[in-house]
């Protein structure tokens, strides 16, 4: 069985031709895992809180700055937020 991590959605974009750019991390800010989005399925599937993905899909966070930064947002959604909450 392979392990699943817990990420919080730690950053989102938008760009002019509907694409959501969201990232989500760990709540110690090491890792975290890009997605993109058409603005068109937010209806169908919506932006949650939090999402369970296996282990071996993550990237390593490379940076001291992005790690913080993960760290900081991802532990501030996690208080206030439960993981499948709507955002």
């Amino acid at each position: 069985m392979t392990d699943s991590l817990r990420l919080w959605l730690v950053h989102r974009t938008y760009d002019d031709k509907g694409l959501i750019s969201l990232v989500y991390a760990t709540e110690d800010g090491t890792q975290y895992l890009p997605k993109e989005r058409a603005a068109t399925t937010l209806s169908r599937i919506p932006v949650t809180a939090a999402i369970d993905v296996d282990a071996s899909d993550v990237y390593p966070v490379e940076d001291a700055e992005t790690r913080e930064r993960y760290e900081n947002e991802a532990t501030r959604m996690s208080e206030r937020h439960n993981p499948t909450d709507e955002v």
